[in-house]
C-alpha cells in the first residue's frame, strides 16, 4: 500500500490529507500558517508538522510507512525561500518528499493536464502559468510594496479605509462605519480609530468578510473595493498569460482561481470584473472557482510524483468534506 500526503499551507492554515493510492482519504489535519515569510520558519515548520500528525494520528498510519509528501506553501516564491524550506523540511521525517509555491496545487486540481493558469486570492495573492510547451512563470506574490493590491488582509485594510475616510467626511458614505464597529465589538468609528491607534492593534482579517457581507446588502462603497480588486486580479492573469504565450491551439485557456476570497466570497462583483478584465485581451479564457480543496491539488502532484493515476473517488470524498468551505 502507497500512502500520500498531500500538504496545503497557507497564510492563515495548513491542512494535510493523507490518502491511499485508491483515493481513500484516511486522515485529515488542520493547523495554523505555513507562510515562513509572515510566521518564520520555525512556527511555519511547527503548523505543518501539526497537521500532519493530525492526519496521521486519524488514520493510524506511523510516518515511517509515508510513501511521498507534497508540500505546496504559500512564501515559497523564489530560491532563496527553497533553501530555508528545504532545509526546515529535511528535519521532518519523512524519506520522499517535494515542495511547491502553493498556487501550483490551484493549476493541478482545476485542470486535467496542467496546463493554464491559476491565481490565488486568500490571506494574500499569487499568480502562475504553465502553457502547453511547459514554460511557467509567477506573477506577484510579495505584498502591496511590491505591486500586489489583492488578497484579505488588503482587502481588510482597504474596508478599514473607507470606514475611516466616511467617519472623518472626507469619503464617500459606506455602511461599513457601522459594520466595523460591530465586527470589532466597539460602540463607533471614534472608539474605533482611538483602540488601533492606542493600541498598535492590527487590522482584523475578518473585515474582508464584513466587506462581502456589506456588498451583498447594497453597500456601494463595498462593492466598488471588490471590483477593483477583481480588476487587479484579471490583469495579474494576463501578465501570466502575456509572459507565457503559446496559447494558439487551445479551445479554451483555464483560469483557476483558488483561495478564500474567490472559493468562500465569490462575490459577482469581484469575479465578473475579474472575467472582464482577463476576456477583455484573452477571450479565450474561462475563469473557474476551484470546487474542491486546494489540498486535493497538493495529493494530486504527490501521485503524479509516484505514478499513480488519479482516482475520481479522491475528489468526491474531498468535494463532500465541509471544514474546507
Amino acid at each position: 500500500m502507497q500512502y500520500i500526503i498531500g500538504v496545503d499551507g497557507g497564510g492563515s492554515q495548513t491542512c494535510a490529507v493523507l490518502v491511499d493510492n485508491q483515493g481513500r482519504v484516511l486522515g485529515i489535519g488542520r493547523s495554523g500558517s505555513a507562510n515562513h515569510q509572515t510566521v518564520g520558519l520555525s512556527k511555519a515548520l511547527k503548523s505543518i508538522r501539526t497537521a500532519i500528525r493530525s492526519a496521521l494520528a486519524q488514520a493510524k498510519v506511523k510516518s515511517d510507512a509515508v510513501t511521498y509528501v507534497q508540500y505546496c506553501l504559500a512564501g515559497a516564491d523564489r530560491e532563496k525561500d527553497f533553501e530555508k524550506l528545504r532545509i526546515g523540511l529535511s528535519s521532518l521525517p519523512y524519506r520522499s518528499w517535494g515542495v511547491v509555491s502553493d498556487a501550483w496545487e490551484g493549476l493541478r486540481a482545476g485542470t486535467e493536464d496542467n496546463v493554464g493558469v491559476s491565481v490565488v486570492c486568500g490571506t494574500g495573492t499569487n499568480a502562475i502559468g504553465r502553457d502547453p510547451l511547459g514554460n511557467q512563470v509567477q506573477v506577484g506574490g510579495f505584498g502591496y510594496p511590491f505591486g500586489d493590491a489583492a488578497g484579505g488582509s488588503f482587502l481588510a485594510v482597504e474596508a478599514f479605509r473607507a470606514a475611516v475616510r466616511d467617519w472623518e467626511g472626507r469619503g464617500t458614505p459606506t455602511d461599513l462605519t457601522k459594520r466595523v464597529p460591530n465586527l470589532l465589538a466597539l460602540p463607533d468609528m471614534e472608539a474605533v480609530f482611538n483602540h488601533f491607534l492606542d493600541t498598535e492593534a492590527h487590522i482584523p482579517l475578518d473585515l474582508a468578510l464584513v466587506v462581502h457581507e456589506a456588498a451583498t446588502a447594497g453597500d456601494l462603497v463595498s462593492q466598488q473595493l471588490l471590483a477593483t480588486m477583481g480588476r487587479e486580479l484579471g490583469w495579474a492573469a494576463i501578465a501570466v498569460l502575456d509572459r507565457l504565450g503559446h496559447w494558439e491551439g487551445l479551445a479554451e485557456i483555464p483560469v483557476i482561481l483558488v483561495g478564500s476570497v474567490f472559493q468562500k466570497g465569490r462575490s459577482p462583483f469581484l469575479l465578473e470584473a475579474m472575467a472582464g478584465t482577463v476576456q477583455s485581451r484573452f477571450a479565450k479564457a474561462r475563469l473557474k472557482v476551484l470546487d474542491v480543496a486546494p489540498v486535493y491539488g497538493a495529493v494530486l502532484l504527490g501521485w503524479d510524483h509516484e505514478m499513480i493515476a488519479p482516482a475520481r473517488q479522491l475528489k468526491d470524498e474531498l468535494v463532500q468534506w465541509e471544514d474546507w468551505k
